[in-house]
């Protein structure tokens, strides 16, 4: 099975390289098509794997096909991915706003589809992946592109109506997360506490919760009541933050991350 990248950025590359590092991939089994020299050369160097400049060659060559481009680019390579494909190949979309039936119309009739929304933590094997696939794929066709993204965090199956959804409770989640821990740091500096430790502090507090949540198996409403002592100092500013809206603000951020999937994908209609 050779494992095939066409583009391979911040995100396609965590991707490739979580996958090497899982041992699903050989690298001398793994190959990206990138348009730039420059940035072609620095894989063969960094990782010792082929490239081409050739998405026809790269489909030509590549059991598993990763589309790791931007959405405005699918309308250019498509055309190009139809013309090589072949019966059985699997093709994987990573980008927002590119629906199932988008791919299709390119495609021959059956063609093997998969959408992963993945995101930014993946690049340190923290990422969250929602997969949908097309009526062409088969239980055993995804048990590989499943590893290779549990090779870079957690993967969920969902239904493709919810990657909306996944896109604004996790792949736009981090921004919004990193939006909260620049506050934090602001208010400690501004409090005497140099910058390195204000990041430190505050980045790992959210780490910390973030697990809390995920290992202990209590509701993030009952962990918070377990820090919230009455007449303490977590209780004033959990009061403070609800009694300024904090929580109405996130779920407006989300759904504004919701509806602008949804108008990419119509705008692709």
């Amino acid at each position: 099975m050779v494992l095939g990248f066409i583009g391979a950025g911040n995100m396609g590359g965590a991707i490739l390289k979580g996958t090497i590092q899982s041992g699903h991939f050989d690298k001398s089994d793994m190959m990206v098509c990138e348009k730039d020299k420059a940035k072609r050369k620095s894989w063969e160097d960094l990782l010792l794997i082929k490239t081409t400049d050739d998405v026809k060659e790269l489909v030509e060559k590549s059991d598993i096909i990763i589309l790791g481009i931007k959405p405005d680019g699918f309308s250019e390579v498509m055309p190009l991915v139809a013309e090589s494909i072949s019966a059985g190949k699997i093709l994987i979309s990573i980008a927002a706003g590119i629906s199932l039936e988008y791919l299709e119309g390119f495609l021959p009739p059956f063609s093997k589809i998969i959408r992963v929304m993945p995101n930014t933590p993946a690049m340190v094997g923290e990422g969250m992946s929602a997969v949908c696939y097309n009526k062409a794929v088969s239980r055993a066709d995804l048990d590989l592109p499943v590893k290779i993204f549990e090779s870079i965090g957690k993967v969920r199956e969902v239904t493709e109506d919810l990657l909306h959804c996944v896109i604004g409770v996790s792949a736009s989640a981090p921004a919004y997360t990193y939006l909260y821990i620049e506050a934090l740091m602001e208010a400690a500096v501004n409090n005497g506490m140099d910058i390195e430790d204000a990041q430190i502090f505050a980045a790992q507090g959210v780490l910390g919760a973030a697990k809390m949540v995920l290992e202990t198996g209590l509701e993030p409403k009952q962990l918070c009541l377990n820090v919230c002592s009455k007449g303490g100092t977590t209780i004033e500013a959990v009061d403070t933050l609800l009694n300024n809206g904090f929580k109405d603000k996130v779920k407006e951020a989300f759904q504004a991350a919701v509806e602008k999937s949804k108008a990419m994908t119509e705008n692709k209609k």
